[in-house]
């Protein structure tokens, strides 16, 4: 395992390294419109004579510094988030070299931007729309979903999909393709969601159609609603390779960030006591991922493991007497009735600050959406019993989270060990030092298990897998190296983060017999660094039989 510096140090590109050359069948107009070989303003002069472009741009030749500085202060004019946002997918929509280049070397910044905060984006898809992307597969027009699906995929190398059907987005719900279907915008089919066995169908003829036309295609599943999330993922899981994202990635990046935690505290995982908060897709796939973990590396049976954990939703902690209500994948982590008393129940539910007053968790992670479910009161009370209190506040976007990590930290007297869904700025310690708070953000991770899988084309994902991509994550921990320092690296670091991820996971796919190529482990790392894509523009030339 190497250190991030080290990392970055073999992964260090020189930017004027010249790009590959294409040969290319596009010329004037639509070469300019295509957002694969647009290069604006940087097509050199031979370029912009074999191609037709003299006429058609301005005078000067730009390098892709001056670009991407243009393109900076251009979106540094717009005075939101929102409008920021709408810039930079309109850059995308109309050259990937600059809008990649651009986002790489300002992650941290626009990573939030075009990510998670940015809600609103999502909500207001149908008053936003402007280009389609992908590929939008409608119940409607299930008779020709294996035509749509050949045509999207035509001549193209496919390794990985993303799939959604846009139930469970952030905090946000069930969006389908842009809000609210009596929006007389709404570009999307105006229809109830499809349910039960039609639905089941449906979804199932699409994964066989992956199975079929590229078998070894890593499915990742996206923002599906918790009735369909887990049973899905088990479904499928053992067929092809696939990662749900909302599941296991969160899961994961959760688990990274506790393994940290552990390491500063000097403890276990299978000597915490942990309460989550939110008892649906992420807050499951948590708490399977943390115990699968604590199985592996502590020895521990699925039933001691399973005893670790108190979950609780809108009713309350989950006891066995819920019965039929007990969600499916629930059962394994309901607590015995004879646990609690009367006394511990207000409204005959079993709330929160009574668990922390009863169990004096050393582990609070909140997935419910509940704004500032984790109260003064509760953060104190958890604060009595524990040294470093673990205090995970993960909903997002930032207006749903449990509790904002400066109070936590202020009400913890500085103790806690924080990391939040979303970015928030740090946090000052007793000693006035800033204490930096980690981003417990799946982006950290799941491009990295994602490149793992694909490049050893992995049968499946596995649970050891991911285990070893959380592991690798946290063993970059700053933390490790100063205890009041971040859990989790810095954002701006997530491309050196996931290679190393990517590393760990292609390792223990070929050590778990799974992965497809004949080359083993002593050659994962040159193999991934290989497949990293360097947003630089390459040399053109034309050929009429060349790239359209």
């Amino acid at each position: 395992m190497l250190d991030l510096k080290s990392i970055k140090e073999a992964l260090k590109f020189n930017r004027d390294t010249p790009g590959p050359v294409f040969k290319v069948a596009l010329k004037g107009e639509a070469l300019l419109t295509n957002p694969r070989f647009n290069k604006g303003t940087a097509y050199t002069a031979k370029e912009r004579e074999e191609f037709n472009l003299v006429g058609r741009l301005p005078y000067q030749v730009n390098t892709l510094d001056q670009q991407c500085d243009r393109a900076y202060d251009q979106m540094q004019q717009r005075q939101t988030d929102i409008q920021k946002n709408t810039f930079l997918q309109s850059l995308k929509a109309q050259n990937w070299v600059l809008y990649y280049s651009l986002l790489g070397r300002h992650l941290r910044e626009m990573l939030p931007i075009v990510y998670t905060p940015t809600a609103e984006a999502i909500a207001n898809y149908s008053h936003l729309f402007r280009r389609s992307e992908g590929l939008f597969l409608s119940y409607p027009h299930a008779d020709r979903i294996e035509k749509d699906f050949l045509d999207a995929i035509h001549g193209r190398d496919i390794e990985l999909i993303v799939v959604s059907d846009a139930e469970a987005i952030l905090g946000i719900g069930d969006q389908g393709v842009g809000n609210l279907l009596h929006d007389p915008l709404y570009v999307g089919w105006s229809h109830k969601r499809l349910r039960g066995t039609k639905y089941d169908d449906y979804v199932d003829s699409f994964v066989q159609l992956v199975r079929k036309h590229l078998p070894q295609s890593l499915l990742h599943f996206e923002d599906f609603g918790v009735e369909n999330a887990q049973r899905l993922l088990e479904k499928y899981r053992n067929t092809h390779a696939i990662f749900n994202d909302d599941i296991q990635g969160t899961g994961a990046v959760t688990l990274a960030a506790l393994m940290s935690a552990v390491g500063v505290t000097k403890s276990k995982l299978g000597d915490q006591r942990i309460i989550i908060y939110g008892a649906g897709t992420a807050g499951l796939g948590i708490a399977n991922q943390i115990r699968d973990a604590i199985i592996t590396t502590d020895g521990l049976s699925k039933e001691d493991a399973s005893l670790r954990f108190w979950l609780i939703d809108k009713d309350g902690l989950i006891i066995k007497s819920f019965g039929p209500k007990i969600r499916h994948g629930l059962d394994d982590y309901a607590r015995d009735d004879s646990e609690w008393n009367d006394d511990d129940k207000t409204d005959g539910k079993i709330r929160l600050l009574q668990v922390v007053r009863k169990i004096k968790p050393t582990v609070l992670i909140g997935t419910s959406t509940h704004a500032g479910g984790f109260t003064e009161e509760v953060v104190k009370e958890m604060s009595k019993h524990v040294d470093r209190p673990i205090i995970f506040p993960l909903s997002n976007p930032t207006r749903l989270v449990e509790v904002k990590p400066s109070d936590a930290n202020d009400w913890s007297s500085g103790k806690a060990l924080l990391a939040t869904g979303s970015p928030f700025p740090p946090a000052k310690m007793p000693n006035g030092k800033d204490y930096i708070i980690a981003e417990c953000n799946n982006a950290l991770i799941y491009p990295g298990l994602g490149l793992g899988a694909v490049v050893t084309h992995s049968k499946k994902v596995s649970d050891s897998m991911i285990i070893a991509g959380a592991q690798a994550l946290a063993s970059l921990s700053p933390a490790l190296r100063d205890p009041d320092d971040a859990l989790l690296p810095d954002f701006q670091d997530a491309p050196d983060v996931n290679y190393e991820v990517a590393v760990a996971v292609a390792e223990h796919a070929i050590d778990e017999g799974l992965a497809g190529v004949e080359w083993g482990k002593d050659e994962v790392r040159e193999r991934i660094k290989q497949r990293i894509w360097h947003p630089i523009y390459g040399v053109y030339e034309f050929d009429p039989e060349g790239t359209q």
